[in-house]
């Protein structure tokens, strides 16, 4: 496959005016599923074939990439970025076909940093958490979800040793939009598909102290970062249903004076997208209890996310883009507009707001009012 230059490809992309839906053409047939949007116009996005884009003005023009070295046949389906120069971006598949490579300079040039250790390993998700620190999501290998972390903005990297990770059977994550695995600081949360006998879960952490044993009284506990997982209610199994996406917002403030964590949900199952039995939950407690959400979006959802500008949540997917102002509790379908393609609500697999990415190389900027509008 031709490599291209981001210094040398500008690519204009062509937006339908007056529309709900602003539908850019980055001039590619990848199938795009990492997006990050770091603001004043900055955004990467990622997909099948090694393909890597890079926008610095809100889209008008998205750049071709270089692409990483022998990542011809890749699928990058996490990006995440620094800055407008310096990003890292995550390939899936078993084994060393997970991947993880890094530029500075934007993206001309890049350098793989990390391949997955784990012969049976798969990467599902890469997450900024700090300045400097990135965490990885991988399959259960040995019957507990891989994670995997840097602390030198993507350097090096190393297998945490967090507990509490264990893996019901037949359990995994997915990797449909790089939103499996969420930070909300202090806590991190990742989602899971449905187990052979269980229900999908959400595992969150958790300050675990333990007293030390043999200790006298007022001795200084020892405290450490745990996992704790909780039965997420879809009311969905097999091995092509789950929770495919996480998104959460602080919310209100509660009578103990801490402030509460909403979460929502979403997924179904992936190969029957019109189904819409356990396509969201939520949780208003950060994660410790979930329920299902009243009116359910409109069919298999591989991405959610929160916009505080409008105080609504998306969720995409591929029959269908659904809002819900509500905290998740009740959806409603976004239709396209007059000055709409017909299909502009459909085919999206990932968001990082304002932008939603999807196969043949399909790229949207969702508009504020579409969002807010009320049905």
């Amino acid at each position: 496959m031709r490599r291209y230059l981001a210094s040398a490809t500008l690519l204009i992309t062509t937006i339908s005016a007056a529309s709900q839906w602003n539908i850019q053409d980055a001039h590619t047939t990848a199938s795009l599923r990492g997006i990050h949007s770091l603001g004043n116009g900055v955004a990467w996005a990622s997909g099948t074939h090694g393909t890597v884009l890079r926008t610095e003005d809100g889209g008008h023009v998205w750049q071709h990439c270089t692409m990483p070295p022998n990542a011809e046949e890749l699928d990058f389906r996490g990006v995440q970025a620094f800055d407008a120069n310096t990003a890292l971006v995550m390939s899936s598949g078993k084994g060393f076909v997970s991947r993880i490579y890094k530029t500075t300079d934007g993206c001309q040039t890049w350098k793989l940093v990390f391949t997955n250790p784990d012969e049976d390993g798969f990467f599902d998700s890469i997450r900024l958490t700090h300045d400097k620190t990135l965490q990885v999501l991988g399959d259960p290998v040995k019957n507990t979800f891989a994670m995997f972390l840097s602390d030198d903005a993507g350097d090096t990297w190393f297998a945490s040793g967090t507990p509490g990770r264990e893996a019901p059977a037949g359990s995994g994550a997915f990797a449909a939009s790089n939103s499996s695995l969420i930070y909300l600081d202090p806590f991190m949360y990742f989602g899971t598909g449905a187990g052979s006998t269980t229900a999908p879960q959400v595992y969150r952490t958790h300050v675990n102290c333990a007293p030390p044993p043999d200790k006298p009284k007022g001795f200084p506990n020892n405290c450490t970062v745990a996992w704790m997982a909780t039965d997420v209610p879809l009311g969905i199994t097999g091995s092509t249903s789950g929770i495919f996406s996480l998104a959460a917002r602080v919310g209100a403030q509660g009578k103990d004076g801490t402030n509460k964590v909403i979460l929502v949900a979403v997924g179904g199952t992936y190969d029957k997208p019109a189904q819409t039995t356990g396509t969201a939950a939520i949780s208003d407690d950060g994660g410790q209890t979930w329920k299902l959400a009243t009116a359910l979006p409109t069919g298999f959802r591989s991405s959610v996310a929160y916009d505080p500008s409008t105080k609504a949540w998306i969720a995409v997917g591929t029959n269908g883009t659904d809002v819900s102002t509500d905290d998740g509790h009740n959806w409603r379908a976004l239709k396209p507009g007059p000055n709409d393609a017909l299909d502009a609500d459909k085919n999206w697999n990932a968001l990082s707001l304002p932008f939603v990415v999807g196969p043949h190389g399909r790229i949207g900027v969702l508009r504020p009012s579409a969002v807010a509008a009320k049905p």
